[in-house]
This record gives structure tokens, C-alpha cells and sequence, in this order.
């Protein structure tokens, strides 16, 4: 196996900026860097940093609190956990999380955020609780096409290299 990446926490300063609840800096010192379950496990584990609870059809942004200093020419993708999306139809809802190895370099220190959906159809409610692994990131090698030419630089998340 290649070791091509290391997760961090971002810094308080950037948690507090993302975090706006009362209880954020004690959230801080208990966030866990993600971690595979098994040998075999293909993805990390990402884990829920306080209690969420989402009835069927609710929406969460959870700020993390993590970045990923990856090598280039690797990409991190984020994806529900299986369990979740089975049972509750879990769903990110960019439907696959896409962290390029440029966006820990970015203004926001690379904080991920993953926003979440509980998209039930059977009326279920989900209880994510704190430090219960609720997304996975498996990370992926990629190319290039021949003739590339991309020179810019990024400085942002959503929308920032389209710009």
C-alpha cells in the first residue's frame, strides 16, 4: 500500500469559524482524525463530532473539524457509510465529496465539511452520535489527459477552481 496522505485537525480558530454552536471548543478537543475499521477496510471513517439527529428529509452541515494533506496526483471521495445509506438512505448531498490534494492549501486550512440528508422513505429518523462514524473517504490515484495545461491556483471549496 502507498501512504500518500495525512489527516489533521484544522485549528481551533478555524473549528470556531465553522462551528457555530455554544459548546464548539469542547466539540474541538474530542474530534477524532478518521481511521479505517480493518486492515482490509478500503475507507476511513469520519466521525460525527457532536449528536446529530435528522428526521426523514432534514439537512445537516457538519463542519468536521479535518483536513487531508494528500499527495498530488491523489484525491480523497466521500461517501455515506454503507449501513447509513442502507437503512436511512443516508446521502451527501454533492452525492460524492470530492477533496482535491490543493485544498488543504486553501484560506479555510482545507476544513472538510460534509452536508448530510436524511432522504428516508419509510419515515425513519436518524441519530448519528458523537464519535460514531457516520461518512468514509477512500482515496483514489488519478490522471491526467496528455495535453493538460492547468496552471491555476486554488484558494476556496465549493465553486473556487471554476472561477
Amino acid at each position: 500500500m502507498k501512504r500518500i496522505a495525512k489527516f489533521e485537525k484544522v485549528s481551533m480558530k478555524q473549528f470556531l469559524e465553522g462551528c457555530d454552536r455554544a459548546d464548539a471548543e469542547e466539540i474541538y478537543n474530542g474530534i477524532r482524525l478518521p481511521k479505517r475499521a480493518t486492515s482490509g477496510s478500503a475507507g476511513y471513517d469520519f466521525f460525527a463530532p457532536y449528536d446529530v439527529k435528522l428526521a426523514p428529509g432534514e439537512t445537516v452541515k457538519i463542519p468536521t473539524g479535518i483536513r487531508v494533506l494528500i499527495e498530488h496526483g491523489w484525491v480523497l471521495k466521500l461517501y455515506p457509510r454503507s449501513g447509513l445509506g442502507f437503512k436511512y438512505r443516508l446521502q451527501l448531498n454533492n452525492t460524492v465529496g470530492i477533496i482535491d490534494s490543493d485544498y488543504s492549501q486553501s484560506d479555510n486550512e482545507g476544513h472538510i465539511f460534509i452536508k448530510i440528508t436524511n432522504d428516508s422513505n419509510e419515515g425513519k429518523t436518524l441519530e448519528i452520535p458523537a464519535g460514531s462514524g457516520f461518512a468514509q473517504g477512500i482515496f483514489v490515484e488519478y490522471g491526467i489527459t496528455v495535453d493538460d495545461d492547468a496552471d491555476g491556483v486554488r484558494n476556496g471549496g465549493f465553486g473556487s477552481t471554476s472561477k
